[in-house]
Formats: C-alpha cells, structure tokens, sequence
C-alpha cells in the first residue's frame, strides 16, 4: 500500500494500520493496533552490556508535539544497523507497568507518517491495558513481508530460506537489518541455545552450519542409504529394502550393534513422519526427503540475523552468509516445496519425538503458508 498523500510505502502491516488509524484521528484504533505490535527501545550498546542495568527511559522532544517523550519504534521502523546502538523490545503492556511517571508521553515512529503520541498518565496506562487485554499482545505464526526489505534476486532468496522460523515467531523474513528478536534476546538465545559468546564461537558455529554438521547423523545415514538404493534401483526402495540398506551402510560404518540400532529405529521414525506429511500434503503421493540439510541452511539465516542482531558480525559479512545459505540450498534440493519439507522433516525428528503434537502441526502449517499463501516468498521468488 502507498499512502495517497505521501507517496510514502508502509513497511509491514502494523506501520499501515498505525497510519490509517492516525489519520482518523482514532485513539483507541491506535491503541489497538500497538497493543499487537512489538515495540523498541534504543539503548547505547555499553549500556546494554552493562549487568544489571534496567529499562532505560531518557525523554526527549518529541519531533511533532514538542512535549517530552520516551521513543519507541514498531519493528518495520526499526533505524538501520549500528554497531553501537541496539535495541530492546517491549509491548505496550509492559511499557503501562514499568512507566515512571505521569510527565512523559510515549512517542512511537517519531518524525515519520505513521507517528503516533499517546499521554501516558495513570488513566492513559489503564487504557492501554485495556486495549492489551482486548487485543492480545504481539501474535506469533504469521507471514511478514518488510516493503523496503530484499524481494527479488539472490539476497532474497537466501533470506527466504529462513523463513520458517520467520513465521514462527511472525518477524518479517526479508529483513537484514538492526536486530531479530532484540538485542537481550539475541545475544541471549546464541549464548543459551547456541553456546555462542563471542566473534571465534559465531564463525566456528556458522562454517558448521555450512557443513551441514548439526543434524542428527543417524538420520543423514539412513536417507543417505536410500538415496543412494533409489539411484541403483530406478525407483524408491520398498520399507524393508530401504532397512536392509541402512543396516548395511551403518555396518560399512564399523557401527558397533547399538548405533545399528538406533540408525534402523531412526529409519523408522523418518518413514513414519513422511507417511504422515503425505496425509497432509506436505509431501506428494511419490515424493521423500533424500537430506535434511535444508534444516541446518535455513538456520544459518536465523544465527546470522541474531549474529548481526548480537554485533558479532557486521552487514556486509552477513549479507554474504545468507548468499552462501541460499547457493547451498539450491545445489541440494530442487524446488521450494522440496527444501520445505526437508526442514520441516528435520524439525519434527528434533523436537517432535512422534507426539505428532504441537511442534509437528506448526511445522505443517508453516509449510502451508510458505508453499500456498498468495504472498509467500516461495510463490513469488524463482527457485533457480
């Protein structure tokens, strides 16, 4: 959408609704819209690193009231990456019950069309709220497209590779810029989930990730062996030829009886999952993973846009990442559909455990958005 009056391109949805909103003079329409929304708070990056330190409010003029104001941005608003400026999320709720005074009001998107200035006294706290509690807080699951972000060419490809993860926690999937989640957030989940601290650990961990070398081996063994068996025969192996492959391929190995084992059981849980996808169209009648890799190159995007998010890398080497990212997924599957399912496939083997559950009808669902949904980048970018 381009605004009439500005020419001006709303970057996301929220930015939109907060312009529409706006220009009807519609507080509680205003409220609503930032009550679903994430919103930022600037913060100097030696502050950040500080322990200890807490939510930083520093009122200044806002640009269009005048009045003293704390900023804040919504997500698509977000100023491009510096390497010591970040940023902390909040929500319009948290922001109602931390606020220190009845003095400031809040300043969102300040000096752009879609600003808003909301007073924030005690009675204005109480409405957001209320509006909260109307709303609900920031949604996840849902496709977010950056207007001003990459969409088309090779950049974009590479970025479309991450995602899935992208519509999990509904940040928008074109995005190389000043955070992911947010500064705390992002240095936090490397340090937590990835055992990343510092610049060695991020590029030991991403030339792994370019390797393939954090799935399960078990599980690239067995779809090894059946790829393999399927170029021999001309067709895909039946379940008990595909077995006796795996078996053969771990033995081949010197596996001792116990990896054999579980390489067989994990052959099993693949055929199993595939049978499952095929059920809800993930997969084609005649169609099966042969890798998994898509898994650990769709979250080179992720770890490399919490790694720009983190300061551990600067734009121009990310950019360079989510190419290689995007190459390698090229050079391993031959469509969209088929690098979907892969990650998908490599997600529920994870964190699914054959509960058939949560992880694996998000997973199925993001295939649906991503493979169906008019806007999804995988309908719009070529694969090759």
């Amino acid at each position: 959408m381009t605004t009439r009056t500005t020419g001006w391109v709303p970057p996301t949805e929220t930015e939109q609704l907060l312009y529409e909103a706006r220009a009807a003079g519609a507080v509680e329409a205003e409220l609503g819209v930032l009550a679903r929304a994430t919103l930022f708070l600037p913060v100097g990056r030696l502050y950040a690193d500080t322990p200890g330190s807490t939510v930083p409010f520093v009122p200044a003029k806002d640009l269009q009231t005048g009045k003293w104001s704390i900023s804040v941005h919504t997500a698509g608003m977000l100023p491009p990456w510096h390497p010591e400026w970040v940023h902390w999320s909040t929500t319009l709720a948290e922001l109602a019950q931390i606020w220190p005074n009845d003095k400031w009001r809040l300043s969102v998107n300040t000096g752009t069309p879609c600003a808003v200035s909301l007073e924030a006294k005690r009675s204005h706290r109480q409405a957001w709220l209320k509006a909260t509690s109307e709303n609900g807080g920031p949604p996840r699951g849902l496709l977010v497209t950056h207007a001003g972000g990459p969409l088309q060419g090779a950049l974009a490809h590479g970025l479309a590779c991450g995602a899935h993860l992208s519509v999990h926690n509904s940040i928008a999937w074109n995005e190389l810029g000043t955070t992911y989640f947010d500064y705390r957030r992002d240095v936090g989940t490397l340090r937590n989930t990835w055992k990343v601290t510092n610049r060695g650990q991020y590029l030991r961990t991403l030339a792994a990730l370019y390797g393939a070398q954090l799935s399960g081996w078990e599980e690239a063994i067995a779809l090894s062996a059946r790829a393999g068996l399927a170029e021999r025969l001309g067709r895909t192996p039946s379940g008990g030829e595909w077995l006796d492959a795996v078996i053969r391929s771990a033995v081949l190995r010197r596996a001792d009886e116990e990896t054999v084992e579980e390489v067989r059981r994990t052959a099993g849980r693949i055929a199993r999952y595939e049978e499952q996808f095929r059920a809800d169209g993930v997969l084609g009648a005649d169609e099966r993973v042969d890798s998994l890799n898509a898994f650990d190159y769709g979250r080179i995007i992720i770890f490399v846009r919490m790694g720009l998010g983190a300061r551990l890398t600067d734009p121009g080497e990310a950019e360079e990442a989510v190419l290689k990212a995007g190459r390698l997924s090229r050079e391993t599957y031959a469509s969209w559909e088929a690098f979907s399912a892969a990650y998908s496939l490599a997600r529920v083997l994870a964190f699914d455990n054959e509960e058939f559950g949560r992880t694996y009808q998000e997973s199925v669902v993001q295939h649906r958005i991503l493979t169906q949904a008019p806007q999804t980048p995988y309908r719009i970018l070529p694969w090759s």
